[in-house]
């Protein structure tokens, strides 16, 4: 007999999903000041490259500890506006919702743990 086939988000509403938001934080929390990463980039670094959206959920609650703001899409866009001006505090230029010098400024976690 064939079991029920689990899907990610099967995961995500089981016990995986503290395993699994815990693992983004503490990702998020490596995030220097004065830099930003992408919801991808921290989905490809938790074992979840296809994932970025479930990133982006796992922030929805993150702890005030972690630096929720440093987190943007690939594109270089800010998904939540409120956090232009804590960007800018960090010397981050916002235009328009956008970083400015997005490539430099990029974080790889893959690439600069």
């Amino acid at each position: 007999m064939i079991s029920k086939f689990i899907t990610f988000d099967d995961l995500l509403k089981s016990e995986m999903n503290e395993i699994f938001k815990n693992q983004v934080w503490e990702i998020t929390k490596l995030v220097p000041k004065g830099r930003v990463t992408s919801y991808g980039a921290i989905a490809k670094a938790v074992g979840f490259p296809n994932h970025s959206r479930h990133v982006g959920k796992a922030m929805g609650g993150c702890p005030k500890d972690v630096p929720a703001h440093r987190v943007i899409s690939s594109s270089g866009n800010l998904s939540v506006p409120e956090f232009q001006e804590r960007l800018e505090a960090e010397g981050i230029e916002v235009e328009n919702f956008r970083i400015k010098n997005f490539k430099s400024l990029f974080w790889n976690p893959l690439t600069e743990l």
